[in-house]
C-alpha cells in the first residue's frame, strides 16, 4: 500500500513594513530657503505615507546650518540616535550635499548606518548605500560636494573682502559699549562708562587683576551677566573700535570644512577705516595704553604690582619647560619659602617638568651672595649683574651673568629640616602626645609598645592569609641590628587582658590604665601602669604550624625538579663535583 503524506496549506507570511524616515537641510537663512525646506518636508512626508510597504518614521530637518560638519546639526544627530535605537530602517534624502558636504563625515556616517542595517537612499544621484558599488559612488560624489562647498566659501570670502575694501564691515558684530541701530554703531552710555573706567584704571597703574576684582566687588557684569575676567578686560583695552575707527579682517577662517578661526597676524591684508562711529576713547589715549601694555609685557610679572614679587621674579628659568619659577610660602610647618617650576601651577600638558623638586629661598639667597662675592645680599647688585638663573637639574643653579659668564653652583633644599626648630618640635610633640601619632584608624597599642634595646616604637603590619583572614603583628621600627621579637596582636591582647584582670580584652581599659609596654628582650615584656606599677610577663612566640603537602603539590614539585635537571645540567654538575674533589682532596666536604 503506498505511503500517504498530507501537505498542509501554506499560510501567507505578512510582510513587515519598513520604518522609513527622511532628512532635509538648508544652509542659508532666507525666505526662499525656508520655502525650500518646507517643500522638502511636505514632499517626503507624502511620499513615505503613500507607500503601503513603508511605515512613516518622521522627517528630520536642520535649518540654516552648514553641512560641512555635524556638530550643530541637532536633528541629524537625533536621527542617528533613533537609528541606533532601531526606530529607522531606511533614510531618504534629496542629495549627497543635503546629507553632508564633508567626505569623511559622510562616509563614516553611512558606514555606521550600514553596520546598523540602515539604508540611505540619495534620490538625485540614485545611490543606495546597501548596493555593492554604493560606497565607491558616494566617495566620488561626496568629494565633488565638498569641493563645491569650498568653492562657495571662496566666492563668499571674495565678496566679504571686496566689501571690506570699501570700508563695509562683515555683519553686525557684538561689542560692549555700543549697539547697532540699522547700520550705525550707537554708544550705550552705561556700558561706555565701564569702558572708560577700565582704561582709566589701567592708566592709573592698576593691573587688569585689580580692575577685575574692583568690578566684581561692585557687582558690575558683562552684557551677558557674567563676571568680568582678565581676558575680557584685555579685549577692551586692545580694541581699536572704541576710538571711533574700525579695523576690518582681524580674524579669518582658514578652512571652510573645519571652520577653524584664526587671528590675522599678517597672512591677509587688514583694512583700517577712520571715523565710522562715535568714539568712547580718544586715539591718543588708546595708543598710550598700547605702549604701556607693551612695556608691562616686557617687564613680565614685575609690572603687576598686585603680585608679591621680588628681585628673583622672572629671573629663575626652567631650560626644559621654558617657564619661570614661582614663589611659594607655607606657614603650616613654620616659615617655609621656596620656588618651583611654573609648569606645576599652570598645569602644562605633557609629562611635567623633568627637573622636579623645589629651590629653598634662604639657601638660594646664600648661594647668590657667594656668586656675587658679597658679604650681604644686595637686590640692586643682583639685578644689575645677573641676567637669569637656569635650573638644569635638581638642586643645581646655573647663573648667567650680564657680562656673559656662566657660574654653576649647588643649592640643596633643606627647607623641611630648617622648619623643625626646637619650638616646632615641642609643639608637634605635645600635639602627638595629646592626640596620638595616627588618630584616624589607630590601635590602642599605637605608640604604647617601646623597644628598650633601641628606643624605637613598634609598628603594626597586617598580612592576608590564604583563607582570607588577616593577621596583625607588631614589630620594632628599627630593622637593622634589633633582635626584638615580632608580637602577634591577638596573643598580645590575651596577655594584656590577663595583666588587667579581665576575661576579655578591652581597648578602652588598656588606654586608661596602661602607660606603655616595654619589650625587654626576645622573651620578656613589661607592662607599665599609669599609677607606677609594673608587671612582667614571658613572651612565648607561637610555634609555626606547617601544613602537610597535598598529593597535587607533591606531584607538581616532582615535575618541576624533573624539568630543572636536564641532561645538560646533570653533566655540568658532575663536572663541577669532579673539579671540587680534585682541588680539595679528601676534605672537600668540610671546606667552604
Amino acid at each position: 500500500m503506498p505511503n500517504l503524506r498530507k501537505i498542509e496549506a501554506a499560510v501567507p507570511a505578512i510582510r513587515e513594513k519598513k520604518k522609513v524616515a527622511a532628512y532635509a537641510r538648508v544652509s542659508m537663512q532666507s525666505e526662499r530657503m525656508l520655502h525650500s525646506l518646507s517643500a522638502q518636508v511636505s514632499y517626503y512626508s507624502g511620499l513615505i505615507q503613500k507607500n503601503s510597504d513603508w511605515e512613516y518614521a518622521g522627517v528630520y530637518a536642520d535649518d540654516f546650518i552648514s553641512g560641512t560638519n555635524t556638530v550643530k546639526r541637532d536633528e541629524f544627530k537625533r536621527m542617528l540616535a533613533d537609528c541606533e535605537a532601531g526606530k529607522i530602517d531606511i533614510i531618504l534624502t534629496k542629495s549627497i550635499s543635503r546629507f553632508a558636504r564633508n567626505t569623511v563625515d559622510l562616509l563614516e556616517t553611512v558606514r555606521h548606518l550600514k553596520d546598523l542595517g540602515v539604508e540611505v537612499r540619495f534620490e538625485k544621484e540614485r545611490i543606495r548605500s546597501m548596493d555593492g558599488d554604493g560606497e565607491l559612488m558616494l566617495t566620488i560624489l561626496a568629494s565633488f560636494a565638498q569641493e563645491e562647498s569650498r568653492s562657495i566659501s571662496d566666492n563668499v570670502k571674495w565678496g566679504i573682502r571686496k566689501r571690506m575694501q570699501n570700508g563695509i564691515p562683515n555683519g553686525h558684530f557684538r561689542i560692549y559699549g555700543y549697539r547697532w541701530e540699522g547700520d550705525e554703531l550707537v554708544i550705550v552710555p552705561e556700558e561706555a562708562e565701564v569702558v572708560k573706567r577700565i582704561f582709566r584704571n589701567f592708566l592709573d597703574g592698576k593691573s587688569r587683576l585689580e580692575t577685575e576684582r574692583e568690578l566684581a566687588d561692585e557687582g558690575i557684569t558683562t552684557r551677558d551677566g557674567c563676571r568680568w575676567g582678565d581676558s575680557n578686560i584685555k579685549v577692551v583695552l586692545t580694541n581699536v573700535t572704541y576710538t571711533g575707527n574700525l579695523l576690518l579682517q582681524k580674524e579669518f577662517i582658514s578652512d571652510p570644512i573645519s571652520k577653524q578661526r584664526k587671528k590675522n597676524r599678517g597672512e591677509l591684508p587688514q583694512y583700517y577705516v577712520e571715523d565710522t562711529h562715535p568714539a568712547i576713547i580718544d586715539k591718543a589715549t588708546f595708543d598710550f595704553v598700547q605702549e604701556e601694555m607693551a612695556r608691562r609685557r616686557e617687564l613680565g610679572a614685575l609690572a603687576n604690582k598686585s603680585l608679591n614679587t621680588s628681585c628673583f621674579t622672572g629671573k629663575i628659568k626652567c631650560p626644559y619647560c621654558g617657564q619661570s619659577y614661582m614663589h611659594n610660602k607655607r606657614t603650616d610647618r613654620g616659615d617655609m619659602e621656596f620656588w618651583n617650576c611654573g609648569s606645576k601651577k599652570k598645569k602644562k600638558k605633557g609629562t611635567g617638568c623633568p627637573v622636579g623638586g623645589t629651590i629653598n629661598h634662604k639657601n638660594m639667597v646664600k648661594v647668590c651672595t657667594e656668586v656675587l662675592g658679597l658679604d650681604e645680599f644686595d637686590e640692586a647688585i643682583f639685578l644689575e649683574k645677573v641676567d637669569h638663573i637656569d635650573v638644569p637639574e635638581r638642586y643645581t643653579l646655573e647663573f648667567h651673568m650680564a657680562d656673559g659668564n656662566v657660574v654653576t653652583k649647588d643649592c640643596l633644599n633643606t627647607g623641611h629640616r630648617d622648619c623643625w626648630t626646637p619650638e616646632r618640635r615641642a609643639e608637634v610633640s605635645m600635639k602627638r602626645r595629646k592626640n596620638g601619632t595616627n588618630p584616624i584608624g589607630a590601635s590602642c597599642f599605637t605608640g604604647k609598645i617601646k623597644c628598650v634595646s633601641c628606643g624605637c616604637n613598634f609598628r603594626k603590619a597586617t598580612r592576608n592569609c590564604k583563607d582570607g583572614s588577616k593577621v596583625s603583628h607588631w614589630r620594632c621600627a628599627e630593622h637593622n641590628g634589633c633582635d626584638s621579637p615580632s608580637l602577634r596582636e591577638d596573643l598580645l591582647e590575651q596577655m594584656a587582658a590577663e595583666v588587667l584582670g579581665l576575661d576579655a580584652f578591652d581597648a578602652a581599659a588598656f588606654r586608661e590604665k596602661i602607660d606603655r609596654v616595654e619589650v625587654l628582650s626576645s622573651s620578656e615584656l613589661r607592662f607599665c601602669f599609669k599609677d607606677g606599677r609594673t608587671v612582667s610577663r614571658n613572651w612565648q612566640p607561637p610555634e609555626r604550624v606547617g601544613r602537610p603537602w597535598t598529593e597535587e603539590q607533591r606531584a607538581k614539585f616532582k615535575e618541576s625538579i624533573k624539568g630543572a635537571y636536564t641532561p645538560e645540567r646533570r653533566r655540568q654538575m658532575s663536572e663541577h663535583m669532579k673539579q671540587l674533589r680534585k682541588e680539595r682532596g679528601d676534605k672537600w666536604r668540610r671546606e667552604k
